[in-house]
């Protein structure tokens, strides 16, 4: 990875405490419940087989059950969406309000959000996606042990997707008035859940029709450049091999220019050309730069409205039996 400008290194080393990668390392605990404007959350504990309990927020837009069936946007660190009175920096994405707004104005086809809270002081283990990390020398990995994000166990990001795909969107399918084929199913996540995001939807191209990857943390457990970063050649050689089939699916990127942001270019120009020449164009394809964005939930909420348009564009839905 190319170093920063020297400028910037005292102003990101500065501000790493701010920065909404950490969020999300307080351990979650049920409830309350997020306020929000429009729509209403439902709250779900989930139990699982693979992976510890997580919870759930389900948003489900005014007039829910009425313009049946509903696709699904599936989004990590669910604690940091929809309230911001109850989030660690008092910021949040503002979800169900962009949601609802587009959904009334016909900009997107009707879906719920599902929000599924981080695993704590896990988080970096339960999104840093397995596979890559496997692909690694044990010399490698004690590197990417030993940057600013410690990996508290190895990463269990497929055990996580095991957790997803066969126990909660099982779940949400019964309980909830849903499409269920992957052209209306959606994954997104930002920093970490961005890696997460693009890792769901090559795991499970039958599953997810599209993934939306903000401010995609491209170093891995890396806050700052450092040559002999693993992560980011493991994640382009892991996409190289499994890039999902450009027909039936779509995938959204972008980043800022500063803070955390700063940093990401030089891979994502990497995954750009990767994902262009495996037939990915403007229909299915979208990697923007938004100059002067942070690496925070403010910025991601002012941009939400692009891949929520991008991914779920209004088109006829049709019911399809549950998974």
């Amino acid at each position: 990875m190319l170093p920063l400008p020297a400028k910037l290194i005292p102003f990101l080393a500065a501000t790493l405490v701010g920065i909404a990668i950490m969020p999300a390392a307080a351990r979650p605990s049920p409830g309350p419940v997020p306020h929000v404007a429009v729509g209403r959350i439902v709250q779900l504990q989930e139990s699982s087989r693979f992976v510890p309990p997580h919870t759930v927020d389900v948003w489900l837009p005014p007039g829910y059950p009425a313009q049946a069936p509903y696709a699904v946007l599936y989004m990590f660190d669910g604690q940091m969406l929809f309230d911001a009175t109850q989030t660690w920096n008092h910021e949040s994405w503002h979800a169900a309000g962009t949601a609802a707004q587009l959904i009334r104005r016909g900009r997107t086809r009707p879906f719920i959000i599902v929000g599924i809270w981080n695993a704590g002081d896990h988080r970096e283990s339960e999104y840093y996606p397995q596979k890559p990390w496997l692909s690694l020398s044990d010399v490698q990995r004690g590197r990417v042990r030993s940057m600013g994000l410690k990996l508290p166990v190895a990463p269990y990001s497929d055990a996580f997707l095991r957790f997803l795909v066969d126990e909660l969107m099982p779940r949400i399918d019964r309980h909830f008035r849903v499409a269920t084929d992957a052209n209306n199913t959606v994954v997104m996540g930002s920093s970490m859940g961005g890696l997460m995001a693009w890792y769901a939807m090559s795991e499970y191209p039958d599953t997810f029709g599209g993934a939306g990857c903000l401010s995609t943390h491209w170093p891995g457990t890396a806050l700052r450049p450092h040559r002999s970063n693993p992560s980011p050649n493991a994640f382009v050689a892991y996409l190289k091999a499994h890039i999902p089939s450009a027909a039936g699916h779509r995938i959204y990127f972008d980043h800022g220019t500063v803070t955390l942001d700063a940093m990401y270019a030089p891979t994502q120009q990497r995954v750009n050309r990767l994902f262009r020449a495996h037939g990915y164009g403007a229909a299915n394809f979208m990697s923007k730069v938004f100059p002067g964005a942070a690496h925070t939930e403010n910025a991601w909420a002012a941009r939400l409205a692009v891949p929520m348009q991008f991914l779920l564009p209004p088109r006829q839905i049709t019911f399809k039996p549950s998974r």
